[in-house]
């Protein structure tokens, strides 16, 4: 049974804060260029992007990146062929941008590892930048979100779940135990 922990008005404040937090950062977003990792990435992106649209009047293009073949935990069968980015969706050259990968959650590291090998096969960034929903912790690999919406701690016997409208019909995060 999933537990809701943040709904839909405080996911909403989290994201706002998150776009804040970039516009401060990046002292102006004219070289910004935001990429979801599919499937609820893609979605928080554009979020980010309406947001970032309607504070500094500036349109920033949104990619899409499916990193599937990218994860280190699929294997191939022939290993001399290299993967290709078959979900990539940028609507610009990625090359001497600042690219903000955008995740629903940050787990053990390994999603945005695969991102970022998909990345270089895209172009070359000047910069690259994480923001991620929820960071619960558990990290395998040293990979540190540089924005985060909510920390919420877990056991590795829980698991996060995401509810975006566009997908699942309505906004939240709930926490659910696995058996």
């Amino acid at each position: 049974m999933a537990k809701e922990v943040v709904d839909a008005i405080t996911m909403k404040r989290a994201l706002t804060r998150i776009t804040y937090e970039i516009i401060e950062r990046n002292k102006g977003i004219d070289n910004l260029v935001l990429v979801g990792i599919k499937t609820r990435g893609i979605y928080l992106a554009q979020r980010i992007a309406e947001r970032l649209e309607q504070l500094e009047n500036v349109k920033v293009p949104v990619g899409e990146l499916d990193i599937t073949l990218y994860r280190d935990d699929v294997h191939r069968s022939d290993h001399s062929v290299e993967p290709e980015v078959h979900g990539a969706n940028i609507p610009v050259d990625i090359t001497d941008k600042d690219v903000i990968l955008v995740d629903d959650v940050i787990f053990t590291g390994r999603t945005i590892r695969a991102a970022l090998d998909a990345l270089m096969d895209v172009g070359r960034p000047k910069r690259i930048e994480l923001a991620v929903l929820v960071d619960r912790g558990h990290r395998e690999l040293p990979i540190r979100p540089d924005f985060v919406g909510k920390n919420i701690p877990t056991s590795l016997h829980e698991q996060i779940r995401v509810s975006v409208s566009e997908i699942d019909g309505h906004d939240g995060i709930a926490i659910e135990k696995l058996n």
